[in-house]
């Protein structure tokens, strides 16, 4: 495959300055930190050895943008043809010119410009022309004329900043986006509008103060089951703000001011009915406590830490550095364990066999993390005949059956469902040639040609052909 860095630097394609300062160090306190990192189409299978085939399916099915028919919206009766080009330079003259448009019409413009966008990395085509297709996104999402309109603004929107990236645009569009997410009356706007926002706060050249801000204004929404947003135990816009939060959190280096308050929000969540905000919220807690440890340096004094706030790794592999406490992540971790360890083995009648072992499944690793913080997603504690080690953690993206980026730390987790949701099967065509979203990720790797079935990590297979 080619090399991927070197396509992005030499793609001379413009990024925010904020947004490339901040995305080229992840602001993770944990050890082998990747630089954080951008479909045709894509078609998902899932490989893994032995027993454990069906356990990575929880790079989550439902990660549709904002509700669960954003993606019949976008595709319907538009599929990308080879004339994209041209289409697309018609969908934004249409989209700015916008005189005697129609709802409907309105509607199937922004869904053909967004699918296209998804589909193509298309900077060059948008180039000079963000600001007034900006312009014309925000028409719609404040007047709100239909659902469908609203949603598909939101969507387009992401996607504009994603594929062409400005330290303005989060200023212009924070406002018009929180007013949807507090006065519509309209659940799935208000969650689409939660979505963007978490989007363009990221890529749109907002400040770290704002970055804060906003996830305070996302905890308000979880803390108060919806009702801060009007929209009292409505999953869908407390998921979407659990999940945003979590991706914004990894922007921030230090989150010890925030983190004891953050925790007590989503632990309450953990007694929700809804799987969905109940793993959205066990995500986010192990990402407190990853953000919580650092690597010990030789700089750090022998006596400076206590013993039990230095956490060695207990499989003690080579090159895995001992980290050290920073701060507490949540004061009743005791607690916190017993409630997660109840999680991973819940017996409950009223969830499908679906969402019984995603359930199962995600608390399993959530647990294990908050007690190994050296340890990420899917830790398989198996060990490999071939040199007695333990697998180790086994998530893993496989793009076109030659690279692998290891997903092996919850900020590279929260960082690629954030990037999935929007992208949906753009994914891989993002990533390959669009450098905010290469950026945002690690890098991927080449597998040893010789690796055998039983030692190859659990993937997700997002290949195009």
């Amino acid at each position: 495959m080619r090399d991927l860095r070197r396509q992005a630097l030499e793609s001379g394609k413009t990024v925010s300055r904020k947004a490339r300062s901040r995305l080229s160090t992840p602001a993770s306190s944990t050890p082998n930190s990747a630089p954080p990192s951008r479909a045709a189409s894509r078609s998902r299978a899932v490989s893994s050895a032995g027993s454990e085939e069906e356990e990575v399916g929880n790079l989550s099915d439902e990660t549709s943008f904002s509700t669960n028919s954003i993606d019949e919206l976008l595709n319907g009766d538009n599929p990308v043809t080879d004339a994209w080009r041209s289409d697309l330079a018609d969908r934004i003259q249409e989209l700015i010119d916008r005189k005697r448009s129609s709802v409907q019409g309105r509607e199937k413009c922004l869904a053909i410009y967004a699918r296209i966008l998804t589909a193509q990395y298309a900077e060059e085509d948008i180039r000079g022309k963000e600001a007034e297709l900006v312009v014309a996104f925000l028409k719609s999402i404040k007047a709100e004329t239909s659902e469908r309109e609203t949603i598909l603004a939101t969507k387009a929107l992401a996607m504009t900043v994603i594929t062409s990236p400005s330290d303005l645009i989060y200023e212009a569009v924070c406002g018009p986006l929180k007013r949807v997410i507090s006065d519509s009356a309209s659940v799935p706007s208000k969650t689409a509008a939660v979505h963007c926002l978490g989007t363009c706060t990221f890529f749109g050249g907002a400040s770290d103060e704002e970055i804060l801000e906003n996830m305070a204004y996302l905890l308000e929404i979880v803390a108060s089951d919806g009702a801060f947003i009007e929209a009292q135990d409505e999953p869908g816009p407390v998921v979407a703000a659990l999940e945003e939060w979590g991706s914004l959190s990894t922007l921030i280096d230090d989150l010890a001011e925030e983190s004891e308050e953050a925790a007590e929000s989503f632990v309450e969540q953990l007694s929700s009915n809804e799987p969905s905000v109940q793993i959205a919220a066990g995500e986010n807690i192990a990402l407190l406590y990853e953000k919580s440890f650092r690597p010990l340096t030789e700089d750090d004094g022998a006596t400076e830490f206590d013993e039990d706030d230095i956490v060695a790794d207990p499989d003690d592999i080579h090159g895995v550095p001992k980290l050290v406490k920073s701060y507490d992540a949540y004061r009743r971790t005791d607690i916190l364990k017993d409630t997660l360890a109840e999680l991973a083995s819940v017996h409950n009648r009223h969830m499908s066999k679906k969402e019984l072992k995603s359930v199962r499944t995600n608390f399993a690793d959530i647990l294990h993390s908050v007690e190994y913080p050296t340890h990420g997603p899917r830790y398989r504690n198996t060990i490999s005949n071939k040199n007695g080690n333990r697998y180790g953690s086994g998530m893993a993206v496989k793009i076109h059956k030659q690279g692998v980026m290891k997903i092996d730390k919850w900020w590279k987790l929260h960082r690629l469902q954030a990037l999935r949701k929007v992208l949906q099967d753009g994914f891989v065509t993002h990533y390959e040639s669009n450098p905010v979203v290469f950026e945002s990720l690690p890098i991927m790797i080449t597998p040893p040609a010789h690796q055998s079935k039983a030692e190859k990590t659990r993937k997700i297979n997002w290949e195009t052909e």
